[in-house]
């Protein structure tokens, strides 16, 4: 459905610690570029990427705005939540069951170090 999702950062270094440890918690490698650059995913699938934007205008997060990412299991997602609060994030909604539907879901919601919204689901299959 996307090529990729990309969030501006005012704080590089803080960003990178930060994605580094919640993609890791979720089974997800990084590629770093020059230490100000990164980003998250497999070759051939959607790409999550974090830096400073390229027209050199300060980095804001989008009002209403948020990254939603998969997560294998309930217990993934504690270990995401936790790995961010440990790097610099903060809770925008701790880990808990969350009634979206008919399926189980289950999510938690950080902002990163520099305000970027972001949130990791699991969701099951409702049987």
């Amino acid at each position: 459905m996307f090529t990729h999702v990309r969030v501006g950062s005012t704080d590089p270094a803080a960003s990178i610690a930060f994605y580094d440890a919640t993609f890791a918690a979720l089974g997800v490698s990084g590629q770093h570029k020059e230490g100000i650059h990164a980003m998250y995913g497999a070759p051939g699938g959607g790409l999550f990427m974090v830096g400073p934007p390229a027209d050199g205008e300060p980095a804001c997060h989008a009002n209403g705005g948020t990254v939603g990412f998969t997560a294998a299991s309930p217990e993934q997602v504690d270990a995401w939540h936790a790995a961010g609060l440990a790097k610099g994030g903060t809770c925008e909604g701790a880990p808990g069951p969350r009634p979206y539907g008919d399926m189980p879901m289950y999510g938690a919601y950080l902002r990163d170090p520099v305000g970027n919204k972001l949130c990791a689901f699991w969701i099951g299959s409702g049987e």
